[in-house]
């Protein structure tokens, strides 16, 4: 009847699964109004109308603005909140954070992959039964992107990437992908909610090329989709980043870490439960945040030397560094750019030396302050919508946000170089 087998064991709990949901509703009138039923590993589509290969996704949801959320639960992970969210970029680092929170709070998470079906594995187990649901997709197939959305209200685009490769640029990954979701959404019809994760610095006129992506993305998504909600963090610290991890291992590996420029360049790093903490708070509000930007940068303002001196301590190290002039970090970095896309196979992944963040290092990357502008006739207030008008609190770094550099220590998580300059042998374990 619905194109697939199912054995007698799955029908009996696709029954129950049902039942306990409507209770007056045969598992036959509920298949024509669920397009999906979920076990923990498997998904049977029960619907003859669902599909990439369709020609038009049409939401069954109310219009943005008109009506309520069907909640139900305490409001926990076995509740329902309500909320169908589609992430874009869930695999990534800050997406396995947004999925926790989302999947806590009781909402289903539609988690669209490209790469292998083990990509989005781990997200699986932070929702309960058939929370999360796994789909492939290709963003560059118009109507795989509306296979993904079709049954959502909420999307989130995380897709980011700080360095080109030979199939994606940093126009098509930051700009282009982003236009196209947010035109999406606006033809959906019952996208009530859609929130952007940017960037910290994003400008015209920066020298970085991501940095001008993500700048045009976000005037062409509050262009096509105006009540969007963007996000601009800095750079985010956390277990899976690629900031302190990757200074970490090569100050391990070459017994040195190289400073681009001074290393007086400040920063203001932000820690990634934060961030996603903030994402999901704009998304729960009243709608005061929607069509409004935030910038969120941690508690605290670090030079980059400051930052490594961070790492090092924790990772119980003596600092030792290079500095590396900007024209030699340049240098250093170009050539992989030239021959990015000449060579007939991939190159290396850039790390320290990635061109395009030297670049963006030239200038201090920090929220704004809150500027007075007094003139003759007028005054104007400028400042920077944050954390605090989210209601977040953000986590100060020093501390919990980066136990996961334990790992570095010398001789295990108790110990490292230099331990016995830093407690006694008394207090060792």
């Amino acid at each position: 009847m619905f194109g697939v087998t199912v054995d007698t064991a799955t029908d009996n709990l696709i029954q129950k699964i049902i039942r306990t949901e409507f209770r007056d509703c045969t598992v036959c009138t509920i298949a024509h109004r669920i397009p999906t039923v979920i076990d923990s590993d498997l998904v049977l589509v029960l619907s003859d109308d669902y599909g990439a290969d369709r020609e038009r996704y049409v939401s069954t949801l109310a219009t943005k603005g008109v009506g309520h959320l069907v909640r139900k639960g305490t409001g926990g992970r076995s509740s329902v909140s309500g909320i169908i969210a589609t992430v874009f970029g869930a695999t990534g680092f800050l997406g396995r954070y947004v999925v926790q929170q989302l999947a806590k709070m009781g909402s289903q998470v539609l988690v669209p992959f490209r790469g292998s079906e083990d990509s989005p594995r781990h997200l699986k187990l932070m929702g309960d039964l058939g929370q999360i649901v796994p789909m492939k997709y290709n963003p560059r197939d118009e109507n795989s992107i509306k296979a993904v959305m079709a049954k959502a209200n909420v999307v989130i685009n995380l897709i980011g990437k700080e360095y080109e490769t030979r199939n994606f640029s940093f126009e098509e990954v930051n700009h282009y992908m982003a236009e196209q979701l947010a035109v999406i959404s606006k033809e959906h019809g019952g996208i009530m909610r859609f929130l952007h994760v940017s960037c910290l610095g994003a400008s015209s006129s920066s020298p970085s090329r991501m940095l001008r992506a993500k700048a045009a993305s976000e005037e062409a998504i509050l262009k096509e989709f105006p009540e969007a909600t963007i996000l601009k963090p800095a750079g985010i610290i956390g277990t899976e980043d690629r900031i302190l991890n990757r200074w970490a291992q090569f100050a391990k590996k070459y017994s040195f870490l190289p400073l681009i420029g001074d290393g007086t360049t400040k920063i203001q790093p932000v820690y990634v439960v934060d961030v996603a903490a903030a994402l999901v708070a704009a998304l729960k509000d009243d709608g005061t945040s929607m069509g409004k930007i935030y910038e969120l940068g941690g508690p605290e303002v670090f030079t980059v030397q400051e930052l490594a001196e961070l790492m090092y301590d924790t990772i119980r190290e003596r600092p030792r560094f290079v500095k590396v002039p900007f024209p030699i970090a340049k240098a250093l970095g170009t050539p992989r750019e030239i021959f990015l896309k000449k060579v007939p196979f991939p190159l290396p992944n850039p790390d320290i030396f990635n061109l395009d963040m030297i670049l963006a290092s030239t200038s201090d990357n920090v929220t704004r302050v809150r500027l007075i502008f007094v003139l003759s006739f007028f005054s104007m207030e400028l400042a920077a919508l944050t954390f605090n008008d989210l209601g977040i609190v953000p986590h100060k770094l020093k501390g919990y946000p980066t136990e996961y550099l334990f790992s570095y220590r010398e001789g295990g998580p108790q110990f490292g170089t230099t331990v016995s300059e830093r407690m006694s042998p008394d207090s060792w374990p």
